[in-house]
């Protein structure tokens, strides 16, 4: 524990950033974010008001490139949107393993759940 919480913070989301991207290879992160929400929800709306409009920047850019791609439309996914979800679906899984290999489900919970804490501590 050679240097502070924000640094480890700070220094994973880079690499979850740039690994992703590449694992993805077709779009970014925040793309992904906002195309599995929209088929999570039966909707979304302009400007994009789901769970990243808090700490996230791009969305409303990732919502104009997604729907330029022909994956978002009229409220929702479009047929193209829902097979380059269930495809890139795939991608993040096989990331998200990746990314926790050699961490618990215990583990995992825990690190989330003091995150998740002190993030309460600090928000106002």
């Amino acid at each position: 524990m050679d240097k502070p919480i924000g640094h480890w913070l700070k220094h994973l989301d880079n690499l979850l950033e740039d690994a992703m991207e590449q694992a993805l290879q077709t779009t970014t992160r925040r793309e992904w974010q906002v195309l599995n929400q929209a088929a999570q929800e039966s909707t979304y709306t302009m400007p994009f008001t789901g769970p990243f409009t808090g700490p996230f920047t791009g969305v409303d850019e990732a919502v104009e490139r997604l729907t330029a791609r022909g994956w978002l439309a009229d409220g929702g996914l479009t047929d193209a949107g829902r097979a380059a979800h269930e495809e890139i679906s795939e991608k993040v899984g096989r990331f998200r393993q990746k990314v926790l290999e050699g961490v618990s489900p215990q583990e995992y919970v825990a690190t989330v759940d003091v995150l998740r804490r002190m993030s309460a501590n600090l928000d106002h």
